[in-house]
Formats: structure tokens, C-alpha cells, sequence
């Protein structure tokens, strides 16, 4: 079996689906693993580890995509590289469906099967196939740092000769897997820190982390929280009171990381422009949900901007800022994939697709779209 590992060729890309690490254990199951020349050198793993690891590198990435049974990419290939996939072909990665529908038609048409992972159920057996969550612990930790690159004080307290610096205070908004961290590495720094986030459940994460939960509690936070463990979208009246919140616990914040995101849906609008006037000189928010329309009203992506003072931080692909450890944990997600799928006998594949797990994460499979969230 052929698996053919492309370089990633969308803008502010440094990840790789696969690293050497995994290319050695793919092997190891049977694939005939092919990297393409260059794919891994901006994270830092280079063609020659690769080659020891026994992958095959590949100078013609055209021809060999054109005769691959597997194809690992990180996000999802543009038209041209898929048109060369050959019927049957499983095409697995993270490719946003709901970003171009188009595109994952025309996957459907050549006969192509894709799995797209954003999808995978969050069950136990899943944990460690879960892209989200291993990109989102980094991109909470790069978010903070990002923080600080823009902040113009100390995040910790410091006792000098000179005087006393306060701590700086970060209001982490929303408290999945990036909140967490946020929370966590922001603690670790010294600051003191608060979140908020529209789950009940939430609360006791935030509270075990040494932070101060803060949200709006009224009858429709009983039903906040989908099956799946996601937030769901609130309805208009919460997120009145939700943003009066904000603001009154903004005004006296020094950092907000925004992480609030919807599987499938514009990002909730938390901090509006009226908020972030009447924030602090000198304050800093971090907007992880930009690509999705963003948290703050303000912040634009790619860019970081300045309104009244306060600087809005709208990098793109954050996890992307760390690609070499963000590569490391998103290869051994997809080899955790894949590796149930292959027979350790024959070293051929051996799918049921019935599997809870295959189910919730095939969009195309014989020729027609098949999951409802791409259809």
C-alpha cells in the first residue's frame, strides 16, 4: 500500500503529516511510505531523517499522488493536487468541509475517500486520534506568549528595590482544550487569571487550574453543552448578558485570550467594540477564533491592530507558530488513525465502516458525499 505525504502548500503552513517518528511506524505497518522533497524542513525535520526512517522521497509528487492508496495532509489540497488522486484513494487530513463545499464535491465525484478529523467523536478510543485538541493545547500556549510579545508590562508580581510591580490579570473566554492551556500557561508566568465560559462543567476545570470562574447563570446554561462535549450557540438574550459581562470584567483586565469557537458555526461575538474602548491603554486581547470570524469585533486576521490603545492579536494558524510540535502530535494522531484500519497479518487494510469512529469521520466514500455536515 502507497502513502504519499505532499508539502503542505497553503499560506502561513509550516506543519507536516507526517514526521520521521511516524514515517518509521507506518512503515512499520506495512505502508510504503513516500515523502515529498521538503515537505518537513519548516518544522524542522529534514529529508534525510526521513530516508532513515525509510520513507522514500519523492521528486515527483504529481506521479506519485496519481498511484497513492493513502494520502496524509494536514490541511486540505487544492484542486489541482486532488484532481490527480486515483478512485478509491483515502485522502486523510483536516479539510474543512464547511469552508468550501465545492471542493469536497468534486472529492466525491473522482472517487476519492475522505476523512476529514475535525470530525472524530470524543470517545475514549478517539482521544488519541483528536487533532482539535492537540493543536488547540498549543495554540492556547502560543497565544499567551503571543500576549506577551505585545504586552508592555510583567506578567508576574516582582518585589524590587525600586517599588513593587503588580501582577498582570488575563481573562481567558471560553475554557475547552486552548482555554485550558491559555489558563494554565498564563498561571504559570504568574499572572492572575480568570475565565469564563457559557458550560457549567466548565467551571471545576478552571477552578483545579488556581483561576476564578466567572460566567452568566440562568436557566439556559443547563443546556449549554452539546453530547460531544462542545459549546452550543447561545441565543440572543445570553449573549446580551454574556457581553455585559465581558465588558465589566474587562475593564479591569490586562490580557484577554479569546478561544471561543463553534464546530461548524461562526465563531460567538464576545467582545464588542464598545468593550474595547473601555479596556485599558496599553491591554492586549489574542483572538484565537479570527479564521472563524472572530471573538472580538475588532480583530482582523493576519494582522495585529491597535483601536483605543489596546492591541488585538489576530494571527493565522497559530498552531502553525510551533510547527514542529504541532506536526509531532497531529502525525501521531493520524498514525493512531490508521494504524486500527490496517490487518497486522497481511499488512493490508481491514475497514469495517460501520465503526463509530470511521462513521463520524468519512465525508466521501463511493463516489457521493456522505456526511451530513458536507453535504
Amino acid at each position: 500500500m502507497k502513502l504519499v505525504v505532499p508539502k503542505e502548500r497553503r499560506p502561513d503552513e509550516r506543519r507536516v503529516a507526517a514526521t520521521p517518528e511516524t514515517a518509521k511506524k507506518l512503515t512499520a505497518l506495512g505502508f510504503d511510505v513516500h515523502v515529498e522533497e521538503g515537505a518537513g524542513v519548516a518544522a524542522s525535520y529534514l529529508d534525510s531523517d526521513y530516508a532513515e526512517a525509510g520513507a522514500t522521497l519523492s521528486k515527483d509528487i504529481g506521479a506519485d499522488l496519481s498511484d497513492a492508496d493513502v494520502v496524509l495532509v494536514v490541511q486540505r489540497p487544492d484542486d489541482q493536487n486532488l484532481g490527480g488522486l486515483k478512485s478509491g484513494a483515502l485522502l486523510i487530513g483536516m479539510l474543512a468541509p464547511g469552508e468550501d463545499k465545492s471542493s469536497i464535491e468534486k472529492i466525491a465525484k473522482s472517487g476519492v475517500t475522505a476523512i476529514s478529523l475535525e470530525f472524530l467523536p470524543r470517545i475514549t478510543r478517539a482521544q488519541s486520534m483528536d487533532v482539535l485538541s492537540s493543536q488547540s493545547n498549543l495554540s492556547g500556549y502560543q497565544a499567551v506568549l503571543d500576549a506577551t510579545q505585545e504586552f508592555t508590562r510583567a506578567l508576574p508580581m516582582m518585589m524590587t528595590a525600586a517599588g513593587t510591580i503588580a501582577p498582570a490579570k488575563v481573562m481567558v473566554l471560553g475554557a475547552g482544550v486552548a482555554g485550558l492551556q491559555a489558563i494554565a500557561t498564563a498561571r504559570r508566568l504568574g499572572a492572575v487569571v480568570s475565565a469564563t465560559d457559557v458550560r457549567p462543567a466548565a467551571k471545576e476545570q478552571v477552578e483545579s487550574l488556581g483561576a476564578k470562574f466567572v460566567m452568566v447563570e440562568d436557566e439556559e446554561t443547563a443546556s449549554a453543552e452539546t453530547a460531544g462535549g462542545y459549546a452550543k450557540e447561545m441565543s440572543a438574550e445570553y449573549q446580551a448578558k454574556q457581553e455585559t459581562l465581558v465588558r465589566e470584567t474587562l475593564k479591569k483586565q490586562d490580557i484577554a485570550i479569546c478561544t471561543a469557537l463553534i464546530p461548524g458555526r461562526p465563531a460567538p461575538r464576545l467582545i464588542s467594540a464598545e468593550t474595547v474602548a473601555a479596556m485599558r491603554p496599553g491591554s492586549v486581547i489574542v483572538d484565537l477564533a479570527v479564521e472563524a470570524g472572530g471573538n472580538c469585533e475588532l480583530s482582523k486576521p493576519g494582522e495585529v491592530v491597535e483601536v483605543h490603545g489596546v492591541k488585538i492579536v489576530g494571527h493565522r494558524n497559530v498552531p502553525s507558530r510551533l510547527a514542529t510540535d504541532a506536526s509531532a502530535l497531529y502525525a501521531r494522531n493520524l498514525l493512531n488513525y490508521l494504524t486500527p484500519l490496517v490487518d497486522e497479518e497481511s499488512k493490508d487494510f481491514k475497514i469495517d465502516w460501520d465503526d463509530e469512529i470511521l462513521a463520524a469521520t468519512v465525508l466521501t466514500r463511493d463516489g457521493a458525499v456522505v456526511h451530513d455536515a458536507a453535504k
